[in-house]
């Protein structure tokens, strides 16, 4: 029994220093800093990893600057001769804006000398409409309305929702199917609608304009229509229909319009 147990620890303490002989992993020995061949070779190695990363980014900043020279030769070709031409030259001073005084239309004379109103050279005609089924257009037809009663001025007020002939006199006037409103005409000649009136009247050339004109009393009113500028047809009392006693049958009144109305004899001859 012995002898076996000799045997056995004999066989198990071989076994041991097998593997231990087979699997121990001796560490390196550490590097001597203090050798100055080492020292040397550690700085050498340390300063060529510097040398190639400092040469890694220097050859990215070229590749970089590459590529933005080659977007601005592209952009810059795409650009037109034109605007290359409008733009100075760094050597000559580039010109300073100046400030030009706009002449409106009436400075230079009227807008259209062209369109002309026959027989009104005395008078100032606006074409304009008393209903309020375009907001707008109504607007616009008051407005200038009271620009010229604020000069204390006679209109002759053409009302085309009063009377249709009107409508068809502006149309032939100014060669368009569909006319906007309101029109103005001054001492014959056309002068345009509610934004040249109104920019003639901010400006202070409209005063001009009408200085040649006379003023009427402040708060006068037509007491024949009351500055409506129509009255009933005094024919067919606004009827427009007559009795022809000759043929016994009712006939059309030719003295009024379709509604039956007239021009004011007192305020508009």
């Amino acid at each position: 029994m012995r002898k076996n147990k000799a045997k056995s620890s004999s066989s198990s303490s071989s076994c041991s220093g097998f593997l231990n002989r087979s699997f121990t992993m001796h560490a390196p020995s550490k590097v001597d800093s203090n050798n100055p061949k080492v020292h040397f070779f550690l700085k050498n190695q340390q300063s060529q990893n510097r040398a190639a990363s400092a040469s890694k980014v220097h050859d990215s900043m070229d590749s970089v600057k590459g590529k933005v020279k080659k977007l601005r030769s592209f952009f810059e070709s795409g650009k037109s001769s034109s605007s290359s031409s409008n733009i100075p030259s760094p050597k000559e001073p580039a010109h300073k804006p100046c400030l030009r005084t706009t002449k409106s239309a009436i400075s230079s004379g009227f807008i259209n000398p062209i369109i002309r109103l026959p027989g009104t050279e005395d008078r100032i005609v606006v074409y304009l409409t008393s209903l309020r089924g375009i907001r707008r257009t109504y607007e616009d037809c008051y407005a200038v309305r009271m620009i010229f009663r604020g000069f204390r001025l006679w209109i002759d007020e053409r009302d085309i929702s009063m009377d249709a002939a009107y409508k068809k006199e502006l149309q032939n006037i100014l060669k368009v199917r569909k006319v906007t409103l309101p029109q103005v005409f001054i001492k014959g000649k056309y002068i345009g609608g509610a934004d040249v009136i109104k920019s003639m009247f901010e400006m202070g050339e409209l005063a001009k304009v009408l200085d040649d004109f006379p003023r009427r009393q402040p708060g006068f009113v037509c007491n024949a229509c009351g500055d409506v500028r129509f009255v009933p047809c005094g024919n067919c009392s606004g009827s427009r229909k007559l009795f022809d006693d000759d043929e016994g049958s009712l006939k059309r009144c030719f003295e009024c319009n379709e509604n039956g109305l007239i021009r004011c004899p007192d305020c508009c001859d």
